[in-house]
């Protein structure tokens, strides 16, 4: 695949601090990474399918359970359909029974993100996992900021609302059979702290499971059992929603990363067409620009083909700043 051509920057002849600024057009130029950032739920994998489609993309999970093989609905894989011919990374590759642990999802990031840049395409890390996120942006080497250039978008809905569309999600996951899923695989004293077997949604049901292997237990209470571990499964997730939603204040407070926040919780309060609708008002095209800013403004790495507008050029100045009144720091 050809890629694009470097733009060259102007020559600037200002003297300042006794640098030539011209010799700056000298200097190496970093590539670019966009991250996708959001509580469990958000539409994360949405939005980075939308951008990538937007900007020559592709996706590398940074989902610490949806590494793993197997257990699909548990871990709400993206499906084949919903990838959109996107490409995607790090995405059900690691053996369930093993550890997959943050330097492992950094070497593996790193390699992904070569090989993307080498072949002109633009990387997108997207996932809830943020301490893998903050493990490979912020090595302790400095390796990554070194090399890359990066623009964190933060997809947010109000946790009020967060919660019931997870509640509601778990109902749909359980009548897509996440139960018959979680069956399947289970051992009696099986080892949760370790592989895909930490995954929200398997320790939950272990007493269900438990009972149904009992000659002693009946109906009744097997039902209860199951009534509780989904309700178990509901609750565990918002809490980790909760957990998710710190982390980000923290990487922004703490750190001072600059985190570009997307309210999307309108998304969320209404249905069909009208959903779509404030998906890409709020989200999408927002983000859209704020990327295309990001990839074409003065000091570009270099070019990606696909640029947000489809027209060729960047985004006029008058659209960037409705995308900044929609998106806060």
């Amino acid at each position: 695949m050809m890629m694009c051509k470097q733009a060259q920057a102007p020559v600037i002849q200002i003297i300042t601090g006794g640098m030539d600024l011209s010799m700056l057009r000298h200097r190496p130029q970093k590539e670019k990474v966009v991250v996708v950032m959001g509580a469990t739920g958000t539409g994360k994998s949405r939005l980075s399918i939308d951008l990538a489609t937007r900007f020559q993309g592709e996706i590398i999970n940074s989902d610490k359970i949806q590494v793993y093989e197997g257990l699909d609905i548990v871990t709400n894989k993206i499906t084949e359909e919903e990838c959109d011919g996107v490409p995607h990374h790090l995405l059900g590759i690691v053996d369930p029974e093993s550890d997959f642990t943050a330097g492992n999802f950094v070497n593996s990031a790193s390699m992904a993100m070569e090989s993307i840049v080498g072949r002109g395409k633009l990387p997108i890390i997207a996932g809830g996992s943020n301490s893998f996120i903050e493990a490979l942006v912020d090595d302790e080497n400095y390796d990554f900021r070194s090399r890359y250039d990066v623009c964190f978008l933060w997809v947010d809905v109000a946790m009020v609302v967060l919660h019931q569309f997870v509640a509601d999600r778990i109902d749909r996951m359980v009548a897509a059979g996440m139960v018959e899923e979680v069956r399947n695989m289970y051992k009696p004293n099986a080892d949760y702290s370790k592989g895909i077997r930490r995954a929200i949604g398997v320790p939950e049901f272990d007493s269900y499971f438990r009972a149904e292997y009992s000659s002693s237990s009946d109906e009744k209470t097997r039902t209860k059992l199951l009534e509780a571990a989904i309700n178990e499964t509901k609750i565990n997730t918002c809490i980790l929603a909760h957990r998710q939603l710190e982390k980000i204040y923290r990487l922004r407070s703490v750190k001072g990363w600059k985190i570009h926040r997307l309210n999307a919780t309108k998304v969320f309060q209404v249905k069909g067409r009208e959903a779509d609708e404030a998906w890409g008002e709020l989200v999408t095209g927002p983000a859209s620009m704020i990327v295309n800013d990001f990839l074409y403004s003065f000091g570009q790495s270099r070019g990606f083909a696909g640029k947000a507008d489809g027209r060729g050029r960047g985004i006029r100045e008058a659209e960037m700043g409705a995308a900044m009144a929609t998106a806060t720091y």
